[in-house]
């Protein structure tokens, strides 16, 4: 069997001189202050989360905690960021919170009944393994992470080629029936199964995440590389439909979607070195970064096109009463986190660029706008996130993957200087 920690294995085996051009010459100072902060805030969500026994997810409209059971796309985010609290900390308390909010997710190996055990599993137990030094516990945790893996590969249809992402459902045009759809968050849970193949030797993991990967490149992206949100398959693996759940319009680009599109193909590139991954992950950050709706402070408007001439939408927002277009700090903490690496896997100029952008994102989700004071927020650390305007859900609020993205984008900024 072959021994491999998950995460960034080749991520940061870069060369000085790289690190010189991408870098400045000092570790930026907002890192220690927003670690030591994040640990704070975090016990104080750990005690709230305990009173509930459930694994944090966003506040309710009247401020109250939403937790969730491990069954829940979003319970590997919690013990995921106590881990890389954990790592910049070294605080035993929150190792101990860590491993019990982690192994309080066991049962979610069996998780089939939607696509998102990646996310739950390889958040908790992956980063799990890279940071604890327990040796029985790490072989315990890689072979929950082995048995998650096949229980993934039970979405996948080797005549469709991709990962099956929900079951079937409606758009919301009301007369389309989704029957195969596939979202693209769904490239997040490829990188479990990248590890499990290096970890085990067998290649038929990642083979599945390169060919769900590969049609999600070939049907997921407009010419401009904006991304669909939604593509439903027939059962030969034709796109069928390209439509939206989450965003705005059919035809319009979801700024979290776009930001799953520019890490989940960044991760593919560093997992294969297929140079098509790399192209894709180029083109998305790009529409992403030089986007002329994207605001002054890199923090993106929940979808770039809400209520712009030429995208209609067959949701209904107008109860909401908005008269704002929200942000979402969750897709700015996944774009500044999958950018620091894509600066990594590339050179020059192009390379600082990725790597500026991504600093000065997570300076500006470090300060008083988007970071919260201690105690308030729920115990989270990031402000206005948005999960689904459609749905008339967490709008405006904290979110549990906000936290874990930012919390890992600091993590790898701050490893670009060991």
């Amino acid at each position: 069997m072959k021994k491999r920690k998950p995460g960034l294995k080749a991520l940061f085996v870069i060369t000085s001189s790289l690190i010189a051009l991408s870098f400045t010459d000092q570790k930026p100072s907002f890192i220690d202050t927003s670690f030591k902060a994040a640990e704070k805030q975090y016990q104080f969500l750990e005690q709230a989360a305990e009173k509930q026994r459930k694994f944090p997810r966003t506040l309710s409209p009247a401020g109250k905690l939403v937790g969730t059971d491990e069954w829940d796309w979003t319970g590997g985010f919690f013990p995921g960021s106590l881990w890389y609290i954990y790592n910049h900390t070294h605080n035993k308390e929150t190792e101990a919170a860590a491993i019990k909010w982690t192994e309080a997710l066991e049962k979610a190996k069996d998780l089939d009944q939607h696509h998102d055990i990646g996310f739950v599993m390889y958040c908790s137990y992956g980063n799990a393994i890279k940071y604890l030094k327990d040796p029985k516990k790490v072989a315990a945790y890689k072979d929950i992470l082995i048995h998650s893996a096949n229980t993934a590969l039970k979405r996948y249809n080797p005549q469709v080629g991709v990962i099956k992402s929900w079951n079937e459902k409606k758009s919301w045009d009301g007369k389309t029936l989704w029957k195969y759809p596939v979202i693209i968050d769904n490239m997040m849970n490829l990188e479990m199964l990248c590890y499990v193949s290096d970890l085990t030797g067998d290649t038929k993991y990642k083979d599945v995440a390169i060919s769900h990967a590969t049609q999600t490149m070939k049907n997921h992206f407009r010419k401009d590389y904006s991304t669909y949100h939604v593509v439903d398959y027939d059962g030969n693996g034709h796109a069928i439909h390209q439509q939206t759940n989450q965003g705005y319009a059919d035809n319009s680009t979801w700024a979290r979607g776009q930001a799953w599109a520019i890490y989940g193909f960044t991760m593919m590139y560093r997992e294969t070195k297929k140079p098509e991954f790399l192209k894709t992950a180029k083109a998305a950050a790009k529409f992403y970064m030089t986007h002329p709706n994207l605001p002054k402070d890199k923090i993106p408007y929940w979808d770039f096109n809400a209520g712009k001439p030429g995208y209609k939408s067959d949701a209904d927002f107008s109860s909401l009463k908005l008269n704002f277009v929200p942000r979402d700090a969750s897709a700015a903490a996944i774009v500044a986190s999958a950018l620091i690496e894509l600066s990594t896997l590339t050179t020059g100029t192009e390379s600082k660029s990725y790597l500026t952008f991504a600093q000065e994102s997570l300076q500006t989700l470090s300060e008083a706008t988007y970071f919260a004071k201690y105690a308030s927020n729920g115990g989270f650390l990031l402000q206005h996130s948005v999960g689904s305007l459609p749905h008339h859900s967490e709008i405006d609020v904290p979110l549990t993957y906000a936290d874990y993205y930012y919390l890992e984008g600091l993590t790898r900024l701050e490893q670009l200087k060991k």
